[in-house]
């Protein structure tokens, strides 16, 4: 007959031996992202980029050393853990986005999220995640507004669109000597992100000499925009600036050619504009579009082509800025769980708050890393790209062009 005293014992070594498996174990993060939808090219590639990222971190790569956690394998903060990546699809619904952070944090039991790409669906999950104390970190999204909220958990690595309005309004009145650039229009989407992000651009452009003159806000994921081609037509401004997502971006395009217009100078911001799926269905439409990039592939032998070349063995394409970006954020978020040396939400928001990276230890072109009490990170930076031949070089600021952008912008006239 088995003793009390056995049996108790027992069970104490049970709940040890259960203990150090369970500290042993992966590091679960979630990754919400539109892996359906509208938008799921760009879900599918930020999911690759939070692949590659895990693997950059679980094994070896010391041709990487630059990059924090690179060298070596797993977190060496926290006894080589590894990082475990856990998706999910909020299908580009804010209200699904919600629900799958919630499911993320209380049944996937993950310690930290990153996502969503969209900035509506952000708003909704960083939502949760503020709620329930677990720090989340949007790599991508870029709408003001997400940094505005007072949250404490809430971190943001990328540019937002303060930043995107400030570099437009500089990269066109250096254009004043050669081009007319008096009139500028912008077509934006209606969520978070073209609400917001439109918003900030035009208080930008404002700020530094230039105003939008007309703005036309559409609905997501638009079946015809006819209409807002014939207003911009009729008004022939000489810039427009395009704050929409994929399905919306290929439309406007494939519109403008079957109306026949377009405009002098065309800017797209991001989003739909970066998508390798744009670039496949209407890049021969869309030559000589500036876009706004935080991301160059860089020289052979760089870290970032180094990092490119990896990525694009698992994704059969090239990384874009968006997924980048995405790839950039898991990586400062597990540098600060590295430092934390812990896994409690707590400690995490902790080491996030006194994150100090420098340029020289990124993969992208942000001067470092380093956020304010809002969250948003004070070293974010940007540039604008050209399409030229189906592929996006650098044009502006001078000391990172790799050519002058030409201009007027040829679209399908070439």
């Amino acid at each position: 007959m088995i003793s009390r005293r056995s049996l108790v014992a027992g069970l104490a070594l049970l709940l040890t031996v259960s203990a150090r498996a369970e500290a042993q174990g992966s590091i679960k993060i979630g990754a919400i992202y539109p892996l359906t939808g509208a938008t799921a090219s760009a879900g599918t590639a930020l999911r690759d980029a939070v692949e590659v990222a895990a693997d950059l971190i679980n094994s070896p790569h010391p041709e990487l050393s630059a990059l924090p956690l690179a060298a070596t394998a797993g977190l060496p903060g926290l006894g080589g853990r590894k990082v475990e990546p856990v998706f999910a699809d909020h299908q580009g619904n804010p209200a699904v986005a919600q629900n799958q952070a919630l499911r993320l944090i209380t049944q996937e039991k993950v310690v930290a999220l990153v996502g969503a790409y969209q900035s509506s669906a952000t708003l909704t999950a960083s939502a949760v995640a503020e709620r329930y104390g677990i720090p989340y970190v949007a790599g991508e999204a870029s709408a003001p507004s997400l940094t505005a909220r007072g949250f404490k958990w809430f971190f943001r690595p990328t540019p937002i669109g303060t930043d995107f309005g400030a570099a437009y309004a500089d990269f066109l009145n250096g254009l004043k000597a050669t081009r007319a650039v008096n009139t500028v229009a912008m077509v934006n989407e209606n969520t978070e992100y073209g609400t917001s992000t439109g918003d900030a651009i035009s208080k930008a452009l404002d700020a530094k000499g230039m105003k939008v003159s007309l703005r036309i806000a559409y609905s997501a994921n638009s079946t015809d925009v006819s209409a807002q081609i014939l207003q911009l037509k009729q008004a022939n401004p000489d810039v427009v600036i395009f704050v929409s997502y994929t399905s919306d971006s290929i439309l406007f395009m494939k519109t403008m050619r079957n109306l026949d217009w377009k405009p002098p100078v065309l800017i797209g911001d991001d989003s739909g504009f970066s998508d390798t799926a744009f670039i496949a269905a209407v890049g021969d439409l869309a030559e000589g579009a500036v876009n706004r990039s935080s991301y160059d592939i860089g020289k052979p032998g760089s870290v970032q082509y180094l990092v490119n070349e990896i990525y694009k063995k698992k994704a059969g394409h090239d990384l874009d800025d968006t997924s980048a970006r995405g790839l950039q954020g898991f990586l400062v978020l597990c540098e600060a769980i590295n430092r934390a040396g812990s896994t409690e939400p707590a400690k995490i928001q902790a080491a996030l708050k006194a994150t100090d990276l420098a340029a020289n230890q990124l993969m992208i072109g942000y001067d470092g890393v380093k956020f304010d009490a809002n969250g948003q990170n004070e070293r974010a930076a940007t540039l604008l790209v050209q399409l030229r031949n189906r592929a996006y070089v650098p044009v502006w600021p001078d000391r990172l062009a790799t050519a002058q952008p030409d201009l007027p912008f040829k679209g399908w006239g070439q």
